[in-house]
């Protein structure tokens, strides 16, 4: 008898009182993934098309998030910006590790933002993509991303926001997105994340220009043009405030830079990180 291996399910480890699910694949300098926080989300899901051809040149960490994925979702935790960069450290502390590279998605580049200014000397090199990080007026998409409620409509709906390129967008894929979106505890923890108003979810992420515009750190910046969830000028901010910046813009491209232009996303982060 065949028993289906889910694939989003990889090694668990405690980060500090967490029982984190991750994937960890390939050897050398070690880079952090940070997935985004669309319903149903977890590492794989979001990084299933880089995690192999980056694990080729370097060490590929890739969490689910404490209430994401199939990490543990503690009751009666509070959840926010606070609560994630603690499960980063932690979770870096149960690895071993010291520094890191971190590539973040959406949500995932404004923690990984916020964790360089926190812990400046645990991270190398930067690379924010589609990423939250500075103030801006929430967007239709990403309050629609943010307010979902379990349907199969509702799902095709945001995949149709997501991608820029709409054959990617198949009802195939909008059964799967949705069932990842209704397993047990997923929504009830999604659903708690970003509370109307949701303009204070995208205030929560941000960090202050300031402490942005002190940050050391290499950054290379991705966006897609035509992005309904993240407004490209969030990340040309983020360009103009970041010392050591470069700013790379897709166009004919979405919210799914890492998706829609897989090759070339993987091309981009391997040459950033390996100079």
């Amino acid at each position: 008898m065949n028993v289906a291996v889910n694939p989003e399910i990889a090694q668990s480890i405690a980060a500090g009182e967490i029982s984190t699910n991750y994937h960890d694949q390939g050897e050398g300098a070690p880079l952090l993934m940070i997935h985004g926080s669309g319903p149903g989300v977890s590492a794989w899901a979001n990084w299933r098309l880089n995690i192999g051809p980056l694990s080729k040149h370097f060490r590929v960490i890739a969490p689910d998030m404490v209430g994401f994925g199939f990490t543990e979702r503690p009751k009666s935790v509070a959840y926010g910006k606070e609560l994630w960069l603690r499960h980063l450290a932690d979770f870096l502390d149960s690895l071993g590790l010291e520094q890191v590279d971190i590539v973040g998605n959406s949500f995932g580049g404004g923690l990984a933002l916020a964790f360089a200014i926190a812990h400046p000397e645990r991270v190398g090199r930067l690379v924010l993509m589609g990423s939250v990080g500075v103030h801006f007026p929430i967007t239709p998409g990403l309050d629609a991303v943010w307010g979902y409620e379990p349907s199969l409509e509702a799902m095709r709906g945001l995949l149709d926001i997501f991608a820029s390129n709409r054959e990617l967008v198949s009802d195939e894929l909008a059964e799967l997105r949705y069932q990842a979106s209704i397993r047990p505890g997923f929504q009830e923890s999604f659903s708690s994340m970003f509370p109307a108003p949701r303009q204070r979810g995208v205030d929560d992420l941000a960090s202050s220009e300031a402490d942005i515009a002190a940050l050391v750190q290499p950054t290379l910046i991705i966006h897609g043009r035509e992005d309904r969830v993240i407004p490209p000028a969030a990340s040309r901010r983020l360009f103009e405030l970041v010392p050591n910046a470069e700013l790379h813009m897709f166009g004919r491209c979405g919210h799914w830079t890492q998706i829609e232009h897989t090759d070339r996303f993987n091309r981009l982060v391997i040459d950033f990180l390996r100079r």
